[in-house]
């Protein structure tokens, strides 16, 4: 069977919103969700909706208006014809990353010729983020574990097989069930990230995001939504019963202009967090990805079809890759997820142009990067999750799409979105710029 080319027509998001208090919070994720897909449809003329076979959503939260089969309501509510097939994925924040791989892949062999990959998430309400931090499970680090031999511990042999340094016993050997901020800290120990170096791949990470908004990097990814403006209460908390005006949201909401090492150098680090040994905690709010709520959708087509229909697509869908490491240092996924989507595209490293990185917390990007050899001046060039905002289902097709678009105008041919992903994965695409 001869496989198909798979390629990204278009794509769009909406502005990530602060999760808990930002402007999406009183509207509804699948009016809202459907108001992007039909931008998306609206902006390619030449794609009936008659030709869209499947779509497919990346959601984590699982609740409220998304709960059953939301994409199929979604895509219900933008108009779509009722033929169409729909799925709802969660691999947690690699969740619109894999609908976009299911698309691309049902394309290859041939199952289909069109469809929609879709991330969704609103990470205020629906799990319960913000300062409430309700679905955050900490577990203290026990020293009692560091009597035990290697063996008695059930360690494998050869812990740093996968990476370049070795992992001390204590940091891989304490019960998985971790919050991402203690994986962090893992990662940062591991590697010997300094304080200092996280804070200012934080500040630059903000820079960069103001600079891509005063070229107009973002016009064309970011599409207004008419929401309903949140009412809030003296205490911040919204305030359901009141319905405020209509307005047209389009900025991401969490990026800090002005952001400099002084003021991220006076933020404590994040309670609950412990070292395994014995050194300062490094993550803060401010080397962290904030909660966000949004919305990202991408329109994948087999490359024939494209061409047949006269459309210029952003890019080819080259790689694919999803690897597991220790849950204990979960943010370090990216990298044999990496390897094994440069694999499967079957070039290496150093032809990789962009990269879009999930800026999940700068204490997992840095090493990733050092790990496969990726200059960090290739990485994030128009800012990242940290100042972006992290919509945790949102973020991967977010990832694919941004990269697209970044290589094509830097005139590179290879592109690289990955992320790490809770309970320790990670998750790559590799695009071919078209």
């Amino acid at each position: 069977m001869e496989l198909q080319n798979a390629v990204i027509v278009d794509g769009v998001r909406s502005a990530f919103g602060r999760g808990g208090r930002g402007s999406l919070v009183a509207t509804r994720l699948d009016e809202a969700g459907a108001q992007v897909v039909r931008a998306l449809l609206e902006r390619n003329p030449k794609v009936s909706p008659r030709l869209i076979e499947d779509i497919a959503l990346g959601n984590v939260g699982g609740a409220g208006e998304l709960a059953g089969i939301g994409a199929d309501t979604v895509a219900h509510l933008a108009g779509l014809p009722h033929e169409i097939s729909a799925v709802d994925s969660n691999r947690q924040c690699g969740s619109s990353m894999e609908t976009l791989h299911r698309i691309a892949q049902s394309i290859m062999v041939g199952a289909t010729e069109c469809g929609i990959a879709l991330g969704i998430e609103r990470m205020g309400r629906q799990l319960g983020g913000g300062a409430r931090g309700e679905t955050t499970r900490i577990t203290e680090f026990n020293p009692r574990r560091l009597e035990m031999t290697p063996d008695q511990r059930n360690l494998p042999p050869d812990h740093s097989r996968n990476f370049g340094v070795p992992f001390q016993d204590e940091i891989l050997d304490y019960s998985p069930v971790l919050s991402m901020v203690q994986t962090a800290q893992n990662a940062a120990e591991v590697y010997g990230l300094s304080r200092e170096e996280l804070d200012q791949f934080a500040v630059d990470s903000h820079r960069k995001s103001v600079e891509a908004y005063e070229k107009g990097i973002y016009k064309d990814e970011i599409i207004p939504l008419e929401v309903e403006k949140p009412v809030f209460d003296d205490e911040g908390k919204w305030v359901e019963s009141e319905i405020g005006q209509k307005i047209l949201f389009d900025r991401d909401e969490c990026i800090r202009p002005g952001t400099n090492i002084e003021t991220l150098g006076q933020l404590p680090g994040i309670k609950g967090t412990v070292s395994p040994t014995g050194q300062e905690i490094l993550i803060t709010a401010g080397n962290s990805c904030p909660t966000n709520d949004g919305i990202s959708a991408a329109l994948i087509m087999s490359e024939k079809k494209a061409l047949e229909l006269g459309l210029e697509p952003l890019a080819r869908i080259v790689g694919f890759g999803i690897a597991g490491v220790k849950p204990q240092v979960m943010g370090l996924g990216p990298i044999p997820s990496t390897r094994k989507a440069l694999a499967h595209a079957g070039i290496t490293a150093d032809q990789i142009d962009r990269v879009e990185f999930n800026e999940a917390f700068a204490a997992q990007v840095i090493p990733s990067c050092k790990e496969l050899g990726i200059p960090m001046d290739r990485v994030n060039v128009n800012g990242g999750s940290i100042a972006i905002g992290h919509p945790l289902g949102a973020t991967g097709a977010r990832l694919v799409l941004t990269v697209a678009r970044e290589t094509k105008r830097s005139g590179g041919r290879y592109g690289l979105a990955t992320q790490c992903i809770g309970a320790g994965m990670g998750i790559s695409t590799i695009i071919e710029a078209i």
